[in-house]
């Protein structure tokens, strides 16, 4: 009943928020404690949620500190290099920024954290999709699946996790691996392509010039001027919002909807003249920043002490002014709430999920369904299974109860745990777009796009991209 009961709770989740009829904080927190009275467990309901909250507290600080910061970055101008580079290695093509949005994730996932990634690729590549009137969407999934493949690193987590939870060397399942996640990495890399392609299609090339053309165009003026699709598409300023007028289907497209909803907020990442950019500490900002990552992957400190420590330099040295710096984070409250409040809201969800026992007889239902003539191949079966366990609970749920069973039962067949553990990096691409990611939330909140909308887009691509790393993986005779 129990193991009925959790999928039937993460399905009727993943059904209202993507239908858009709950808000997900309160589908986190209204869902999970409906169904922990429905198993006759509500009287622990309040041990639960503070359980989980308990758990997940350090990732809400870390988040809030690491948005102020980020915040400030952004603030003081420290990506406005970052984005006039991209802007012209892309040439304001919309098909090479969605390429430069996955180099760019991938090569920030290097610092292991996918909420550092995911606040950074959304720092400087957002102010071009916003002005472009390009698909959020399309941003948020190519950067958490490629940030999903880059996170089999061996500091990311997954791969510690499976080495811890079968006794191996880390290195022993993540180098062999690598030819493998190259093929997952050039798969993001061509559906990048094909993503801009189509973008490019709906919106048209743009001119460099006349994205790089500031907010201080009158009404009248033309700023972004685009062909495609056949037919001409020009825009207009008015007061910083930006109207676009064009023919063609593509143009109505849900993947492509969201990108011209809401209020134009205009090219601030190279608004050369706002009140809060710091040239002459640019070099400050700079170190500190690259001295921020690197205390991070060295592990100096934990990372929520870190980016406290971070966000209160930051904002001491750029803004000394106590004025100012209420400013600045008010500012940036709604992300921090934002953000903060989804991931406490996710804590409920996780507790109950845990507390009640659904994730583990769930984990125990799935390892008891596989039948016993498919021993033998039980690295092939792990890395399918963890496409969709690695979505549906927490890798630590994943790694320390599930992955040790489906190795034991591949060691009894002659399969090397090493095989089993190196099939259990499979699903990482889907993971990072799972509810139960806290980092997910950082993305789509940054990028104002609806947790639905990321889903309904993301899911089939992550999942494609999944399978491609397993199909190399055997390929490579990897796994």
């Amino acid at each position: 009943m129990l193991t009925i009961l959790g999928f039937a709770m993460i399905a009727t989740f993943l059904v209202l928020i993507m239908m858009k009829k709950m808000s997900p904080i309160a589908a986190l927190v209204l869902i999970p404690a409906l169904f922990c009275v429905a198993v006759g467990q509500g009287a622990k309901l309040g041990d639960y949620v503070i359980e989980g909250v308990g758990n997940l507290a350090p990732t809400a600080a870390m988040l809030m500190f690491a948005i102020v910061y980020f915040g400030v970055m952004i603030d003081v101008g420290l990506f406005d290099p970052i984005v006039r580079g991209i802007l012209r290695f892309c040439k304001a093509d919309p098909m090479r920024i969605v390429i430069g949005t996955a180099v760019l994730a991938a090569i920030v996932s290097l610092d292991g954290d996918g909420s550092t990634t995911f606040m950074i690729t959304v720092s400087a590549m957002y102010p071009l999709y916003k002005r472009l009137k390009m698909s959020l969407v399309v941003m948020t999934g190519i950067a958490a699946t490629a940030n999903g493949v880059m996170n089999t690193l061996p500091w990311g987590g997954p791969t510690a996790r499976a080495a811890t939870a079968l006794k191996l060397d880390a290195g022993d399942i993540f180098v062999p691996m690598i030819p493998a996640l190259g093929v997952g990495l050039a798969a993001v890399l061509l559906l990048a392509v094909v993503l801009g392609r189509r973008e490019r299609k709906r919106l048209g090339t743009l001119t460099l010039d006349e994205v790089l053309t500031t907010e201080t165009v009158t009404e009248s003026e033309t700023v972004l001027v685009g062909t495609g699709g056949g037919s001409d598409r020009t825009r207009t300023n008015s007061g910083g919002a930006g109207t676009g007028t064009g023919t063609g289907s593509d143009a109505d497209d849900a993947e492509g909807a969201e990108a011209d909803a809401g209020e134009d907020e205009g090219f601030k990442g190279l608004d050369p003249n706002r009140a809060t950019l710091r040239p002459k500490l640019y070099w400050f900002n700079a170190g500190l920043t690259v001295a921020l990552l690197t205390a991070m992957i060295m592990e100096l400190m934990p990372i929520p002490v870190l980016f406290l420590l971070g966000a209160a330099l930051a904002l001491t040295v750029n803004f000394p002014h106590m004025t100012a710096q209420r400013a600045r984070i008010a500012a940036h409250a709604d992300n921090v709430l934002n953000v903060s409040g989804m991931v406490f809201a996710a804590a409920v969800f996780t507790g109950v999920l845990s507390g009640t026992g659904m994730v583990d007889h769930m984990a125990d239902w799935l390892v008891g369904a596989i039948p016993d003539g498919m021993g033998p191949h039980m690295a092939i079966v792990t890395g399918i299974l963890s496409i969709p366990l690695t979505y549906f609970m927490s890798n630590d749920g994943f790694y320390f109860g599930v992955l040790p069973v489906l190795a034991e039962a591949g060691a009894a067949h002659g399969v090397s745990p090493l095989e089993v553990a190196r099939a259990s990096l499979v699903g990482q691409p889907l993971h990072m777009s799972s509810p139960l990611v806290p980092a997910v939330y950082v993305l789509v909140g940054m990028a104002k796009v609806e947790f639905g909308d990321h889903t309904r887009f993301t899911v089939k691509w992550a999942a494609l991209t999944s399978l491609v790393v397993l199909c190399a993986g055997l390929l490579f005779g990897i796994i």
